[in-house]
């Protein structure tokens, strides 16, 4: 890549701040300037400065849109309620964008952003960092050559710490549903049901949800989604009395044995060729697998979140030069965040739905 690309940060001090990483990213890449942050907050606007090296400073990143053009725009707060608004003017802007996740909170605001991005042709990778991983492709790769045999289901639970329940389900359950999509394909249906202490939930329970994400309901949550060649997935959340316990990640059963997969840029994955899903029957042990493959040793260091955007800015680039879609896209952030809300649909109508929804509101706001 002999281009310099001319980058510009939006954060939002105090409301999401700077997400995961995605304001210091681009120090990895030599071909990238950062030419200015906006942040509304004067302290986190003089902070960011110190930290990406910006040559300039806005209080208002619709301002730095119109004076620095940059060709690529960080949408970089963790709250979702300013997702949509800054991913269309960015885009009005013609900038590629790279945003954290969730996507947004409807899919009307989803809808919205995509058609942004088709008009003005400007790419847009969403920090679905696991997706990303090397580990991934080899996951793939053992599935298609049959270490597991057959695809049977998915499961995934969310990380159940306070915000076990709805929180759970869109602010981790995005990276589990975007896995089991990248593993399994499209739902083409769900059923689900919404608890609150064990009662079924009604528009009483619904409530604004932290980090803007606009309603969430529920404390257990339980999903099922209908996946290409008769695999069925699963999706759970639920506060506990024990804590969280760890489980955040996705299971991938088939005929022939089990992957078990962790969360990250670089996760712990891990392997069992067992037809039985239990080593104890059969004796046989788990595999750690690595970026080169099961039962080798990982060569690489860095497992965080940094090493996942940056994978994830690669192929950015790579996607604008190329005129294709990034690996981890607007549409995959969108069709994300359809299955958590068909789980909602589903509990609103006492029936499993299809997907894609025809209903594109909220669906707790229809209760």
């Amino acid at each position: 890549m002999t281009k310099t690309y001319r980058v510009g940060i939006i954060g939002r001090t105090g409301e999401g701040d700077y997400g995961h990483g995605l304001d210091t990213v681009w120090a990895e890449f030599p071909n990238i300037e950062v030419v200015a942050v906006a942040d509304e907050n004067e302290r986190g606007r003089a902070e960011a400065v110190k930290r990406t090296r910006a040559k300039r400073a806005y209080g208002d990143y619709r301002e730095m849109l119109d004076r620095e053009r940059p060709d690529i725009v960080a949408v970089a707060p963790r709250w979702t309620d300013c997702h949509r608004d800054m991913v269309l003017d960015a885009a009005q802007h013609g900038c590629h964008i790279f945003m954290d996740k969730p996507f947004c909170r409807t899919l009307e605001e989803a809808d919205e952003m995509i058609v942004a991005c088709e008009r003005h042709h400007v790419k847009l990778a969403i920090a679905h960092q696991t997706r990303y991983s090397p580990q991934i492709d080899r996951v793939k790769e053992l599935i298609d050559d049959g270490r597991i045999g057959d695809l049977v289901e998915l499961r995934g639970r969310g990380k159940e710490d306070n915000r076990a329940g709805g929180e759970d389900l869109i602010v981790l359950g995005t990276h589990i549903m975007d896995l089991m999509r990248h593993i399994a394909g499209d739902a083409s249906w769900c059923f689900a049901r919404v608890f609150q202490n064990g009662q079924s939930v009604t528009k009483a329970e619904v409530r604004q949800g932290g980090e803007g994400i606009g309603p969430v309901a529920g404390n257990a949550i339980t999903v099922t989604y209908g996946m290409p060649q008769n695999v069925t997935a699963h999706f759970a959340t639920a506060a506990q009395r024990e804590g969280s316990g760890g489980r955040l990640g996705l299971q991938i059963y088939g005929t022939k044995g089990v992957i078990d997969l962790a969360i990250g840029g670089l996760p712990t994955v891990m392997l069992l060729e067992d037809s039985t899903w239990a080593p104890g029957r059969s004796r046989k042990e788990w595999t750690p697998v690595t970026s080169l493959g099961a039962g080798k040793l990982e060569p690489l260091k860095d497992g965080g979140l940094s090493m996942g955007n940056v994978l994830i800015v690669h192929d950015l680039l790579q996607a604008i030069e190329q005129d294709r879609q990034p690996r981890g896209s607007a549409y995959d952030g969108r069709a994300a965040l359809e299955m958590i809300l068909a789980a909602y649909e589903s509990h609103r109508l006492n029936a499993p739905v299809e997907l894609p929804l025809k209903n594109r509101k909220h669906p707790l706001n229809l209760l």
